[in-house]
């Protein structure tokens, strides 16, 4: 069966579409019509990243929206209600007003360029999957919606697959992205996006090589080590806390490993 063929399931969606209104964004932990869970000073709130691109053949995965995002989203997605946009419609419009932009963007595109992957997309650059109205590619979290701890963006503790809440979420939604989109390569970023995905695939639905584990993360932040991850920097010229050898040996491993899907695509 197609993996367009399946329909995902949008009843949270649906159940919180009409509450969303002009002021939602600004009571985003306050406001109990966005609340979906809370366990003691774990809050999971709604906003809207339902929207899966089911026809995306790169899938990028962070931890979980953090409050900019989820504001950002909100009020896209009031936008759009406005103008008469159907669930649907409004659903995607404002997962595209959440992706990635700037230098964050400009980052994931060297380093995926860098290893391969618009070759085995068969495109010039992964920069083309990045524009207005592309269908190839998914943004997603490890955590769907936003979860905030201590009224905090969730930054890893307590643990997500420790703690039942975070990983139901993990088990039941990141699970439902992966059967809609199991041929897609997926790139998490950083380690705890990487448990999660890796999680997925233990339960049998992802395959292990399309996941590509070991990229650092786009963050501006991040500047020396995508340089020498890309090479544009000689390790012997970094600094000893960017980890020149780790970096070089997961460059090394996740150009091997996509040299052997395009042999595996070609056969």
């Amino acid at each position: 069966m197609e993996n367009t063929i399946l329909a995902q399931d949008l009843s949270i969606a649906r159940a919180f579409f009409d509450k969303i209104d002009g002021q939602s964004a600004n009571n985003i932990l306050t406001d109990p019509k966005l609340s979906i869970e809370r366990d003691g000073n774990i809050q999971v709130c709604y906003s809207p990243f339902d929207h899966i691109e089911k026809s995306a053949r790169l899938v990028i995965v962070g931890i979980t929206p953090g409050m900019t995002q989820a504001v950002n989203a909100l009020n896209a997605l009031n936008d759009a209600k406005l103008a008469g946009k159907s669930i649907e419609e409004a659903l995607r419009t404002a997962k595209m007003t959440a992706s990635f932009s700037g230098a964050m963007r400009s980052n994931l595109v060297e380093m995926l360029d860098f290893v391969g992957v618009a070759d085995l997309l068969h495109i010039q650059s992964t920069a083309s999957l990045f524009e207005f109205g592309s269908t190839d590619m998914h943004f997603t979290s490890a955590l769907r919606y936003p979860v905030f701890v201590d009224d905090k963006n969730y930054a890893g503790n307590p643990s997500m697959l420790k703690t039942q809440l975070l990983r139901s979420m993990v088990e039941t939604h990141l699970a439902e992205e992966a059967k809609l989109l199991p041929n897609a390569i997926w790139l998490p970023l950083g380690p705890l996006a990487e448990e999660a995905v890796l999680h997925v695939a233990g339960q049998g639905h992802l395959k292990r090589n399309n996941i590509l584990v070991g990229m650092p993360h786009p963050s501006g932040a991040n500047a020396e080590r995508i340089a020498v991850f890309t090479g544009r920097k000689s390790p012997s010229l970094a600094s000893i806390k960017t980890n020149s050898d780790k970096l070089l040996h997961a460059a090394d491993r996740l150009k091997k490993q996509i040299a052997n899907l395009k042999l595996g695509e070609a056969a």
